[in-house]
């Protein structure tokens, strides 16, 4: 498995979902505005995995926000490692800080956070957050626009 900058694997191709988060390959692309200072975001508002205890399936809203540097994450390859997760047994917070810290050890940007926003387990939401180190200077920063879960009050 190689998260290096290649011709991409899956742009304009057929591609399965991968077996695991593991065997996913990510694609990374050259940034074509480097040297600007902007984000990136990704929201994945019905992502799932498993719980590691139970098996029983598990929901979050992810929403992945970057800073490029040479590289960008090529979308397809990102939906189709996003989707190997489904059938991966993790608790709430290695699946999320495990995605930001994957996706940052490949692409290097100047900067990643994610926000995962995981529905209740046993009556209680999960939010699990991470992020590579302060925002840069003059990265202009929008909240995640998620709301806190409210029940159904």
């Amino acid at each position: 498995m190689s998260d290096t900058p290649r011709t991409p694997l899956h742009l304009g191709r057929q591609s399965g979902l991968p077996a695991s988060p593991e065997a996913a390959e990510l694609d990374y692309v050259p940034n074509p505005r480097r040297g600007a200072l902007y984000l990136v975001r990704f929201a994945a508002p019905e992502f799932t995995s498993l719980c590691p205890v139970t098996g029983q399936p598990d929901f979050a809203h992810l929403v992945i926000d970057y800073a490029p540097e040479a590289t960008i994450v090529e979308s397809k390859s990102l939906k189709l490692f996003l989707g190997a997760f489904r059938n991966h047994c993790g608790f709430h917070e290695d699946v999320t800080v495990g995605i930001g810290q994957r996706l940052f050890a490949g692409m290097a940007p100047k900067w990643l956070r994610i926000g995962g926003y995981w529905y209740p387990r046993g009556g209680i939401p999960i939010d699990v957050f991470w992020q590579s180190g302060p925002v840069p200077e003059g990265l202009w920063v929008p909240g995640q626009g998620v709301a806190p879960y409210r029940g159904r009050g």
